[in-house]
């Protein structure tokens, strides 16, 4: 009889923690996010297809890039939550100058990345690398960070092969410091807009800003879609021969003309993808020396000054002594040289990158854009994705070294 009643009781006991357990898993509907919220913590998976465990309120984040998140950051209004960055490209504030045949100098003063005009007291903000490969963990576990997010390809972050990748992202995970990862156009495959919306989306998930993530990067995409849409019809006979032409001092002693960047880079996805165009030089890579012989051999008929190796306004290679030899290319006798916008350390597009996009563009098409003034349309795009007031927009013009748009009223 008491077997009997013990087997009843383990049964109706069993009936019951069941119960309770079902009662339970129940209540909360998902139960994946029940545990979640209760733990103050999301899963969300970055751009290397890693599941990383995020907090759900983020309030102090390090940043390894070159204004692109910080950039996206001021965008949603949630600057204030960085303590850290990667490298002094946020940071500095950058003078150039250069002398002309006939000895007429030349200064340029000012020259910043947007992110630092807009926020000044990024100069007082820790740097945790030394800017190419290594993290200082002491200073970063300082921080104390709820997140750091880290640009693959910005110059801040430059780790070379993807072992000394890994053995940042693993030192960091045992560090128990939730660590995302974007992949910038130097390290995506195929390089172009739609892998930086990506990037934009991420980050907007990071944080909460789902919503601004999409209407920046729609916005973006609707100023880019104007340039597809004028162009769509060219024929091949009728695109220009377009060159990005790093006017590069280190090139120049290393006895070469300057620096190219090839089909497989998002240099050329602008000229040949989003204006089309032809990339006047078909190799492959970027920051290529090429020499006086092959750049005259290629000849040009537009040539676009990138700054990736420092700010190079066009009067200089119209000018400049050490540019005489290159005086008979077609772009240059036609007065059909820009100069892109200074985007120090330019590693990796950042949020202005409609306006290169529309420079190269109408260098390549001026017909075909003669309705639209680049320099207030530029002045448009910096109120949209930064909301500034006129004032501002047009200190941003002119710390980007813009200004001639202007003046030649490009």
């Amino acid at each position: 009889m008491l077997n009997k009643n013990c087997k009843i009781f383990s049964f109706l006991l069993l009936f019951a923690i069941v119960a309770l357990l079902f009662t339970a898993g129940c209540t909360g509907g998902d139960n994946t996010l029940d545990t979640g919220a209760e733990s103050g913590l999301r899963t969300i998976t970055d751009m290397r297809g890693v599941s990383v465990e995020i907090p759900e309120d983020i309030e102090r984040v390090v940043i390894v890039d070159d204004g692109f998140v910080e950039g996206l950051m001021y965008n949603f209004g949630i600057e204030d939550r960085i303590v850290g960055l990667g490298g002094e490209c946020p940071r500095k504030v950058y003078e150039y100058s250069f002398e002309t045949s006939d000895g007429e100098t030349y200064n340029y003063s000012a020259g910043m990345n947007p992110v630092r005009y807009l926020m000044p007291w990024l100069v007082d903000i820790p740097l945790v690398t030394d800017g190419s490969t290594g993290i200082n963990y002491e200073t970063l576990a300082s921080l104390d960070p709820d997140v750091v997010i880290i640009r693959e390809g910005a110059s801040s972050f430059r780790a070379g092969s993807d072992e000394n990748l890994q053995k940042t992202f693993d030192t960091l995970f045992s560090l128990g410091i939730p660590t995302v990862v974007l992949v910038g156009p130097p390290f995506q495959e195929n390089p172009d807009i739609e892998n930086i919306d990506q990037e934009i989306m991420l980050v907007g998930e990071i944080f909460g800003k789902e919503p601004e993530a999409k209407e920046i990067a729609d916005y973006l995409n609707s100023q880019v879609a104007v340039i597809r849409e004028r162009t769509a019809d060219v024929s091949e006979d009728e695109k220009p021969r377009v060159m990005q032409f790093g006017l590069s001092p280190r090139a120049r002693q290393g006895g070469g003309a300057g620096m190219a960047w090839g089909l497989d880079t998002i240099e050329s996805y602008f000229i040949e993808d989003n204006a089309n165009a032809k990339n006047a030089y078909e190799g492959s890579g970027a920051f290529v020396v090429i020499s006086t012989e092959q750049i005259l051999d290629l000849n040009p008929d537009v040539i676009l000054l990138p700054t990736a190796q420092g700010y190079h306004p066009a009067k200089e290679l119209y000018t400049a002594p050490y540019y005489e030899n290159l005086q008979e290319l077609s772009a240059v006798k036609n007065q059909r040289v820009y100069a892109l916008p200074w985007t120090p350390y330019n590693w990796a597009k950042r949020l202005e990158y409609p306006i290169e996009a529309m420079v190269i563009a109408k260098a390549s098409y001026p017909d075909r854009f003669a309705d639209i003034d680049v320099s207030e349309w530029t002045l448009h795009l910096y109120k949209n994705v930064y909301g500034v007031d006129e004032e501002t927009a047009r200190e941003l013009r002119s710390v980007q070294w813009l200004d001639w748009m202007e003046e030649m009223g490009f």
